[in-house]
């Protein structure tokens, strides 16, 4: 059983917090089985008042630490003016514990405060980003419904914690799971982690194979850690040989190619847009050395990583 804690502040929205829990709880209807758990902490015993004044009661409080294999925060309000210390360290405990740690809504700011997303992609809410960019101008902040990158889930709120809870579940159970899931709350399309529909993945990655859609938006979603071609065939639904297949009549190039250049095109765009180095860089877009990414890198794009930041014009990720 995976157990998902959910750390609700005052002023949150019961649209993010339901969009993110009921997948799971779907999830466990329909397998029959406890596949996922769910508990509420709160700062308050009283438990935590959404904006439309509606109370959650809390399983657990400030200063407990249950067994949790991934906490997510949800935030709403003005999430930029929270302070408290004691749950900024409460969090941090729980990321030194090795917990998955996520944000969603204005819980990515509250990661942010809490010194947890250092280095790490992530996505807010847009209303909150211009103003999170001037204050932290280091931030690799995406445009993205949510952001996976390593120990890290950041999502936008709304509805889109939907599409982030069955991309977990489609890690877990796989793709064919999830997709049923989606369809027991009538969303018939899981939307990609980059964009807001399935039509903009169609648009730009050139293809309507329902097989390579779902391969690529696990490629997008598993950057740090890539997936090898026998768990993407198994999530995808379709053996190794059979995956490469489709790859190949649509792209003209194999999985793990067209993987791997996924992963480099997220690189280059960490060398344009950000202050980490090329180690750094080459850890966070999965490869084992940055001798190797670095070789990738020039295969691919004719010039070595290093010649290629000092060519590019410094922005910062969202500036645009």
């Amino acid at each position: 059983m995976y157990r998902v804690g959910v750390l609700l502040l005052d002023g949150f929205a019961l649209m993010s917090y339901a969009s993110l829990v009921e997948p799971f709880r779907a999830a466990n209807f329909l397998d029959n089985e406890k596949l996922y758990q769910i508990v509420n902490l709160t700062e308050k015993k009283q438990g935590a008042v959404s904006s439309s004044g509606l109370r959650v009661e809390s399983d657990y409080t400030l200063g407990d630490f249950p067994a949790l294999d991934l906490l997510m925060v949800v935030a709403g309000g003005d999430p930029l003016k929270y302070e408290n210390k004691s749950l900024f360290n409460w969090i941090n405990k729980f990321a030194r514990f090795g917990v998955m740690i996520g944000g969603v809504s204005g819980g990515p700011i509250i990661l942010v405060k809490s010194g947890l997303m250092k280095d790490y992609r992530m996505t807010v809410h847009w209303e909150h980003a211009p103003t999170l960019l001037e204050i932290y101008d280091d931030l690799l902040l995406e445009k993205s419904l949510f952001v996976f990158d390593r120990d890290r889930i950041t999502c936008a709120g709304g509805t889109a914690p939907i599409d982030m809870a069955l991309a977990l579940i489609s890690r877990r159970q796989g793709a064919f799971f999830a997709q049923l899931v989606s369809d027991w709350f009538l969303h018939t399309e899981i939307r990609p982690s980059g964009g807001p529909q399935r039509s903009n993945l169609i648009n730009r990655v050139g293809t309507t194979n329902n097989k390579a859609l779902i391969a690529i938006e696990l490629m997008e979603t598993h950057i740090a850690d890539p997936l090898s071609l026998e768990n993407l065939g198994n999530l995808t639904g379709v053996s190794r040989r059979q995956l490469n297949r489709v790859f190949q009549k649509a792209f003209n190039k194999g999985t793990m190619e067209y993987y791997r250049e996924i992963r480099l095109e997220k690189a280059k765009n960490l060398l344009r847009n950000s202050r980490m180095s090329v180690a750094e860089i080459s850890e966070v877009t999965g490869f084992c050395t940055a001798s190797h990414f670095s070789r990738s890198f020039l295969n691919l794009f004719a010039v070595p990583p290093s010649d290629y930041r000092k060519g590019s014009q410094f922005a910062f990720v969202g500036d645009s």
